[in-house]
C-alpha cells in the first residue's frame, strides 16, 4: 500500500549533492517538494531540474524546500548537474539524493514494477510542516511536469491551512475562494471579513483572505 493523503511522510537520511541530511531534521517547520526522477542523463528530467532550479526563489517566498531523487548515485548526480545548468540556463541550486540502494524509493513507493523494473516512476510529494502528505502526483516518463501547477497547489494547501477555505476548479492565485463547511455562517462572519457570498448553502465564496 502507497502512501496516502495525511500519512506521515516516511523519514530517511540520505546522501545528497549538498551533504548528508535527516530528511524530517532537514525540512524543520517548512513545507517539502520531494520529487523523482527515472535516472540521470534523461532528457525530460534535464528541463525538470532546470526548471525547478529557476523556480526556487518561488518556492522559497512559499517556505517550500526542493529535493530530488534517483537511485543514481552521487558521482552520477554530481556529472549531471553542468549538463542541467547548460541546458537551462540556471545555476543549480537544490539537493539530489543519492538513492542507489532504493532505500528511500521503496519508502514512498516509487518504484512501480509495471513501469520499470530498475527505475523510480516520477513522484511528486508536497508534504506539510506537521510532516504530513499533502499532495501526490505520478507522471509518465514522457510528459514533464507543470511546476505552475505545483506552485498553484502549494497555494492552495496553504490557504486551506491558514484560512480554512478551499479552492474551486481552475482557481488562481488572487481569485475568490471557497469557505469550507466546518465554518459556520456565524464564524464565518467574524474570519472572513471582505464578507462571502451564498452561492448554494452548501458554496460560500469569499474574496482571497492573504491579500
Amino acid at each position: 500500500m502507497g502512501l496516502r493523503l495525511g500519512d506521515i511522510a516516511p523519514d530517511f537520511t540520505a546522501e545528497t549533492t549538498e551533504g548528508n541530511i535527516n530528511f524530517h531534521q532537514w525540512l524543520g517547520d517548512s513545507w517539502g517538494l520531494l520529487f523523482s526522477h527515472p535516472a540521470d542523463f534523461t532528457p525530460v528530467c534535464t528541463t525538470e531540474l532546470g526548471k525547478t532550479a529557476l523556480l526556487k526563489g518561488e518556492f522559497e517566498r512559499k517556505n517550500v524546500k526542493v529535493i530530488a531523487v534517483s537511485v543514481d548515485d552521487l558521482s552520477s548526480h554530481n556529472k549531471w548537474i553542468p549538463d542541467i545548468e547548460e541546458v537551462n540556463n540556471v545555476k543549480f541550486n537544490f539537493p539530489i539524493i543519492a538513492d542507489s540502494d532504493r532505500k528511500v524509493a521503496e519508502l514512498y513507493d516509487m518504484i512501480h514494477p509495471n513501469a520499470s523494473e530498475k527505475a523510480t516512476v516520477r513522484s511528486v510529494f508536497v508534504i506539510g510542516p506537521d510532516k504530513k502528505v499533502k499532495l501526490t502526483l505520478t507522471y509518465p516518463a514522457s510528459t514533464g511536469r507543470n511546476f505552475q501547477e505545483i506552485l498553484r497547489v502549494i497555494d492552495s494547501l496553504q490557504l486551506t491551512a491558514n484560512y480554512q477555505v478551499a479552492t474551486p476548479a481552475d482557481w488562481k492565485n488572487g481569485e475568490d475562494v471557497i469557505i469550507v463547511p466546518a465554518v459556520s455562517n456565524e464564524a464565518a462572519v467574524e474570519k472572513f471579513p471582505k464578507g462571502f457570498k451564498s452561492v448554494k448553502p452548501y458554496l460560500r465564496v469569499t474574496p482571497q483572505p492573504n491579500i
